[in-house]
């Protein structure tokens, strides 16, 4: 299996040629008019119309009328001249792939189609974090529960989001410290289990991919991705439109980057590592709100006394430093934050982004913005979605699209 997140004329000219191109801005970009698409790609209009009839004919994307109604996309190039607007292209919303995200203390599986939305999902809560082969068998279980729901779909692949350091080639969870699991295969035992192509990234490597592609982050080229979660805080890094993810697949780990010399040993064996120093746990502790809703501990935050705030300010001086940290490295246009950090964010406000630049070399933090994820909930699915999404966008002709998925157990 290959990585993520490659440029998107180099991803639809690997197999795929201008059809996936096409089908990549569509599916990337919404409703789209044909004669954007002409624009967008640089094509002419018969090779366009071609390769969108091409589509159609797959049942990948469908055609309507563009003329003024509703589903016309905001800011499409209008139709040039007098006559019939520009038909609008639309990705298909009954083409889908699984999405699955893996908690310590639950299992999401969602159907997450080629247009974007979400059009199921269900979770598993777990009393115990789960192994890697109790997670596959909650997975599958999860997917032959979907019976009536996957009748009418078509599945593509899985991508599954893991909060840990995944081998991407091959879906060996190498170490996810949370979950206790060291050297777990994960994608060929689910691949087995439910007859499909699975990949296998890391949560936060797809966080910061969704948010990027559909989220704060859309049309930002630099972009840090950060997430405070159960399993602690994951980071993930978008470089010159590219997914930072090292010769393994490892990059992004700003969680473990240094903070407080006189802080918590982390699980990692470092001590003051950032996901010590700032946590939902402590944040849960002093409040006293169930671990998992966050509007509840923004309630929370919002009226909470001496003690609440003093929690605060030891997250806050902690997330400054270690956002100076990795924005001195990557310069990013955009600090996206998601989980109890988006929570954070809202209590406190301009808070984080005066402290970061106090302790920053001006140059590096006089135009980043720190923003909460657009995406909410969502944001893991999506991206996972997008890897389970990854040899159709790469290669539309010559990928099997199954329907439905439990009714078939082939051979991946």
């Amino acid at each position: 299996m290959s990585n993520v997140g490659r440029p998107t004329v180099a991803r639809g000219a690997a197999a795929g040629g201008n059809v996936a191109r096409v089908l990549r801005l569509v599916h990337e970009s919404g409703p789209v008019t044909r004669a954007e698409v002409t624009r967008r790609t640089g094509l002419n209009r018969s090779t366009t119309l071609a390769l969108v009839g091409e589509l159609v004919g797959l049942g990948l994307v469908t055609e309507s009328d563009g003329a003024g109604g509703a589903g016309t996309p905001a800011g499409a190039a209008p139709a040039v001249g007098v006559g019939r607007p520009s038909p609008v292209v639309r990705a298909a919303s009954d083409v889908v792939a699984v999405a699955v995200t893996v908690e310590i203390d639950a299992v999401t599986v969602a159907l997450v189609a080629l247009d974007g939305t979400i059009r199921h999902r269900v979770t598993s809560h777990t009393e115990s974090r789960p192994t890697a082969p109790e997670a596959v068998g909650l997975v599958a279980g999860l997917l032959d529960g979907m019976h009536d729901t996957l009748r009418p779909l078509r599945t593509v692949g899985i991508g599954v989001a893991i909060p840990g350091t995944v081998r991407v080639e091959d879906g060996l969870v190498r170490y996810a410290p949370h979950l206790g699991w060291r050297d777990e295969p994960f994608a060929e035992p689910l691949a087995a289990a439910t007859g499909r192509r699975v990949r296998v990234a890391n949560d936060a490597n797809l966080g910061a991919l969704a948010e990027h592609l559909y989220g704060s982050g859309q049309g930002v080229a630099d972009l840090i991705y950060l997430n405070g979660g159960a399993s602690g805080i994951g980071g993930g890094v978008i470089s010159a439109g590219r997914p930072l993810s090292g010769a393994d697949g490892y990059a992004g780990e700003l969680g473990h980057t240094f903070v407080a010399d006189n802080g918590i040993r982390c699980h990692c064996g470092a001590v003051g590592c950032l996901e010590t120093e700032a946590s939902r746990a402590a944040l849960v502790a002093v409040t006293g709100v169930p671990a998992d809703d966050l509007v509840a501990l923004a309630a929370a935050l919002d009226t909470g006394g001496p003690e609440v705030q003093a929690v605060v300010d030891r997250q806050v001086a902690a997330l400054a430093t270690g956002l100076r940290n990795a924005i001195h490295t990557v310069n990013p246009e955009v600090v996206a934050l998601g989980g109890f950090l988006g929570t954070l964010l809202g209590h406190v406000g301009d808070r984080i982004v005066t402290a970061v630049r106090a302790q920053s070399m001006a140059a590096m933090a006089d135009r980043v913005r720190i923003v909460p994820t657009a995406l909410g909930r969502d944001v893991l699915l999506r991206g996972a979605a997008e890897i389970g999404f990854h040899d159709l966008l790469d290669d539309p002709s010559g990928t099997l699209v199954h329907t439905p998925l439990h009714q078939e157990a082939t051979t991946p």
